[in-house]
């Protein structure tokens, strides 16, 4: 309870108090369950989507507000970590310099770029998939982005210089953890497209092969992880999930 407890606390806005002292240890119990959090944030999108349908509203207005809902249930921080990524990730120079950028607290134009295309993907899925009904599709697409955030924790070993947070998730998740969530989302993913049962794990798949190669990259460019990879890896992989998911018609 003390790692759900802190996982809330962290990834939320939700009034829960976790411990008060916390090491590797309390970070790695809260990052193992970051995808419990990502199914309470999916199931309050959904909410907002079923509202915003009810009272007439469009299906792309339903995705707006639910993407607003999540970047506002969640700090923002993983929409600004998306774009400190993609800044660090385009500017030139050595590791220092491009952490340098991450930390400036302004938005370059390779992370507005990467804003507009993730929110502008995200709404328009989510709004897709609430109209054809497809409800644990969005829960399912939100919760996989947790997913992403274990896999991070176990790629990169290490911290990214001057990474508070990298330095106390980095390295802290095992391989039965990361593969026991991986082989539970491939099993729960059959279920979000009814009637192409293939198209989940294809989702699965491509999603967290793409989260992949960002982390690894990214611990390469600034030299470990930080918070902000995991929040663009986490974005990436929601937008990627979706996307694929609301191809079906």
């Amino acid at each position: 309870m003390t790692g759900l407890r802190l996982a809330v606390s962290w990834l939320t806005v939700l009034p829960v108090r976790g411990p008060d002292t916390v090491d590797r240890a309390a970070a790695k119990r809260a990052i193992s369950l970051a995808p419990v959090v990502g199914i309470l944030l999916g199931l309050a999108a959904s909410a907002v989507l079923w509202t915003v349908g009810a009272v007439g509203g469009s299906d792309l207005l339903g995705g707006l507000l639910a993407v607003a809902g999540l970047a506002a249930a969640t700090r923002g921080m993983h929409l600004d970590g998306l774009a400190d990524t993609f800044d660090g990730l385009g500017s030139y120079g050595p590791p220092e310099r491009a952490r340098e950028i991450m930390k400036s607290g302004g938005a370059g134009p390779f992370g507005v770029a990467a804003l507009i295309f993730v929110i502008g993907i995200q709404a328009a899925t989510f709004g897709s998939l609430a109209g054809s009904g497809r409800w644990f599709a969005i829960v399912f697409a939100i919760t996989l982005g947790r997913v992403a955030v274990i896999l991070a924790c176990r790629m990169a070993a290490e911290p990214a210089p001057g990474a508070g947070f990298g330095a106390l998730v980095a390295g802290t998740q095992s391989v039965p953890t990361t593969a026991a969530w991986i082989v539970f989302a491939l099993a729960a993913s059959v279920f979000a497209v009814p009637g192409t049962w293939w198209l989940g794990p294809v989702a699965v798949v491509a999603a967290l092969n793409l989260a992949a190669v960002l982390i690894r990259h990214c611990t390469h460019r600034f030299g470990g992880l930080n918070g902000d990879v995991l929040g663009a890896a986490l974005e990436l992989t929601v937008t990627t999930t979706a996307a694929v998911l609301s191809l079906h018609p």
